[in-house]
């Protein structure tokens, strides 16, 4: 049974293992107060109550202290019905002004993040929600709050930052550069110092038979494999790729293991792993085949694709049909996921669910 290390599935793990020392250095590294973003995109957790929170219009990600680092004493589930009206009335303003971009859990106390955009183009304000165990929704004060962060050095015009997941001591982020291989991944180490130029990813896209370059990451979960972590990268259209995190260096060109092709015309929308009955598995949210549920059984033996594919290929998947309208999820215990869908009539509802 191989041993998940992303934070999604596994961030209480991380945060376990790190010591007093290592909290109190990650805390002591937000020095500044009031964080100005320019947008706000993907999100992940790191020890000791800290969001991370890419602003992908500056190239830009913000470590910022939550001061959430109580563990919950209620074992309530949230469930919020009409979550984009909620946040709305929040932010002042109407539901058709809301996207929602993001969702990550709390491991500690239960609470779910949100990175949401108030308003449509340039216009548009970068906010960060809160919903608790027991549903109530809340805005999280940014001008108060204390902060670090670290800018790309060669960041693309867009799709600079796809996503991030902090793996041990580093915060993995996937998104285009300007290098030759224009799909990057880099680890920066925090408390953040600087972060270098990544490496560059070519992988083999089987719906269209060729190596590509220049298609981000859209979606990543960490995994170990034979004790050996991987990234689990999934791009539009729909492969999935194994990516040893030992081989991203700045400056390398690295080619990753496409492990399966999961039907094109489509694209990765979010992705946890999780285990259940002494079995890993992928669970993916998608904007054209659903909620996908996949095994990681045999992951390690894969040679993989290299040939055109007409359709599916590599390591098989079961649609979860009773999942419907899903754009966000994330683990939200060892039995749970949270989920954010889309219901009839358009409205964003939040639910948690038992893990298929």
């Amino acid at each position: 049974m191989y041993q998940v290390r992303n934070l999604l599935a596994a961030a209480g793990l991380v945060l376990a293992a790190a010591t007093a020392n290592a909290a109190d250095s990650s805390l002591d590294s937000l020095k500044m107060t009031g964080p100005e973003m320019k947008s706000a995109g993907v999100l992940a957790f790191g020890p000791d109550g800290i969001l991370f929170v890419a602003d992908p219009s500056a190239a830009t990600i913000y470590a910022i202290d939550t001061g959430d680092r109580t563990a919950a004493k209620s074992t309530d589930r949230p469930k919020v019905d009409n979550l984009d009206e909620k946040f709305a009335a929040l932010l002042g303003t109407d539901a058709k002004q809301i996207a929602v971009n993001d969702m990550i859990v709390n491991p500690v106390s239960g609470n779910v993040y949100f990175s949401v955009a108030r308003g449509k183009g340039a216009d548009a304000k970068a906010a960060i929600l809160k919903v608790d165990r027991a549903g109530k929704p809340s805005e999280f004060a940014l001008k108060s709050a204390k902060y670090s962060k670290v800018t790309l050095p060669n960041p693309g015009r867009s799709e600079a930052i796809t996503h991030i997941a902090l793996v041990k001591d580093k915060l993995y982020v996937a998104g285009m550069s300007t290098e030759e291989f224009a799909s990057t991944l880099r680890g920066i180490a925090f408390p953040f110092s600087e972060a270098d130029k990544g490496a560059g990813i070519q992988i083999y896209h089987g719906a269209h038979g060729a190596f590509e370059t220049k298609s981000p990451v859209r979606k990543f979960v960490a995994f170990d494999i034979k004790g050996e972590t991987n990234i689990l990268a999934s791009y539009t259209c729909t492969p999935l790729v194994k990516i040893p995190v030992s081989s991203l260096k700045a400056g390398e060109k690295v080619k990753g293991t496409t492990v399966a092709e999961l039907g094109n015309r489509n694209k990765p929308l979010d992705m946890i792993v999780y285990e259940k009955g002494g079995k890993s598995f992928i669970l993916m949210a998608n904007s054209a085949r659903g909620v996908m549920k996949i095994p990681t059984e045999g992951i390690e033996d894969i040679e993989g694709i290299t040939k055109r594919v007409a359709d599916k290929a590599g390591l098989k998947y079961e649609t979860i049909t009773s999942l419907k309208g899903v754009e966000q999820l994330d683990r939200f215990d060892k039995d749970h996921a949270i989920i954010v869908a889309r219901g009839e009539g358009g409205a964003l509802n939040l639910s948690t669910i038992e893990l298929p």
